[in-house]
């Protein structure tokens, strides 16, 4: 028998469902999580590629390899097409995206004992909000990846569309809802009314490219990058003069895609000729630590759990775990500074929401649920920023990480 599968291709998650009896049923694709990591691993000892939590697990055991995770960033740009060398293999990221996808394809096979020759993906409203060159290429190299992994025909679901299918029921018939989705890459927003029935109607959607992992990046940046030498005085090789160490570098290690790139003896290189004039040498003989040993990635965990616990009700006094740095090391994450470094990007996420609604001609007064889906959406700046510009609004937590596959359950009956 074979069939469409609805796939959730997330930044830092994935999931898939397939509809039966005209509702959403999730396939288990590691062990029985709904969702798995979105990660992949390169074990070069057991010359073998793992997904989900498994490479997860493999970069915190300390295992030989590498480990990638946000390639859904890479859509539509350059970097997408770059060739490696991983396992004997000469590998573009379309290829490793294609690997991924081909696992989920095989594990709900396995599971669900069909064959899916076609696939119902999500994907943002916007992939690239600046740049509609790279938002166009995005779309283009994202199908390609679901015709490398197998799949004869793709078809695409806005997200938060997605979302709004399986959220219908919490409105009553003529009632205006807005999902708000915030991914680990993007947040999109969808205007829909409940017509009743099994039908909804969109009225407006709407995209930004910011995220969970911006967040992550902005914390990272405000609270770990300095204790690497970010915005440290560097002397010149004559005289007494002093120039701030160069950003680029501490910038690619807060951000999740770009982390395996530093990895590389120039950049080691760099960051020794840095530490050999740094004024403060021990700072940047972390990041030289960091490079060596590949800690990277550690680091982007820790401060993802930092910004985690801060969200958690009565956590009284989050912090980011840096022990890799310097025995149990932990940085604060007081409120008032996450607030302050936070509120710029949760604004940009409740100015797109106002032009959601502009776009539909619609007012703040006549919007009755904002359904929240998405890890990020969670966070308390966030919500605090959507309250504010929607006052009269219901807030509905719809399921945060699997509201927009169940969409994608339902819709792949209906796809093709």
């Amino acid at each position: 028998m074979s069939g469409t599968l609805g796939i959730d291709f997330g930044t830092s998650n994935s999931a898939a469902g397939i509809c039966l009896n005209g509702k959403p049923h999730l396939i288990p694709l590691e062990d029985q999580a709904q969702t798995m990591p979105t990660a992949v691993f390169f074990d070069f000892e057991a010359r073998e590629m793992r997904v989900g939590a498994q490479a997860s697990d493999a970069l915190l055991r300390g295992d030989d390899g590498r480990y990638m995770r946000g390639l859904k960033s890479l859509l539509g740009t350059r970097l997408i097409r770059e060739s490696r060398m991983l396992l004997g293999e000469r590998m573009d990221f379309l290829d490793i995206i294609a690997r991924f996808l081909r696992c989920v394809k095989d594990r709900a096979e396995a599971q669900s004992g069909q064959t899916f020759t076609h696939a119902l993906s999500g994907r943002p409203v916007r992939f690239h909000s600046e740049d509609e060159g790279r938002n166009a290429q995005a779309l283009v190299d994202l199908t390609e990846c679901y015709q490398r992994a197998g799949f004869e025909e793709v078809r695409f679901m806005n997200e938060p569309e997605a979302a709004a299918l399986a959220n219908r029921d919490v409105l009553a018939p003529g009632d205006l809802g807005l999902v708000v989705d915030i991914g680990g890459g993007t947040s999109d927003f969808t205007l829909f009314r409940q017509q009743g029935g099994t039908g909804i109607e969109i009225l407006s959607s709407y995209g930004v490219r910011v995220g969970g992992t911006d967040f992550d990046r902005r914390l990272s940046i405000a609270r770990v990058m300095p204790q690497l030498g970010m915005g440290s005085p560097i002397r010149h090789a004559f005289g007494n003069d002093t120039h701030i160490a160069p950003n680029a570098i501490f910038n690619d290690l807060a951000t999740w895609a770009k982390i395996p790139f530093l990895y590389t003896q120039d950049t080691i290189r760099a960051a020794k000729d840095l530490q050999k004039y740094a004024v403060h040498d021990k700072r940047l003989a972390r990041l030289v630590k960091v490079l060596e040993e590949e800690l990277g990635h550690d680091l982007a965990f820790a401060v993802e759990a930092g910004k985690i616990m801060a969200n958690t009700p009565g956590v009284a006094d989050p912090v980011i775990k840096v022990g890799m740095l310097k025995r149990n090391a932990v940085l604060p994450l007081p409120t008032e500074m996450m607030t302050k470094k936070l509120s710029p990007l949760a604004n940009q996420i409740g100015a797109a929401a106002e032009a959601a609604l502009a776009d539909a001609k619609v007012g703040p007064a006549d919007v009755t649920k904002v359904i929240f889906v998405g890890g990020s959406s969670l966070m308390q700046v966030v919500e605090d920023a959507l309250t504010t510009r929607l006052p009269a609004a219901e807030i509905h937590r719809g399921a945060a990480l699997t509201a927009i596959v169940d969409g994608l359950a339902m819709g792949s009956e209906t796809a093709f």
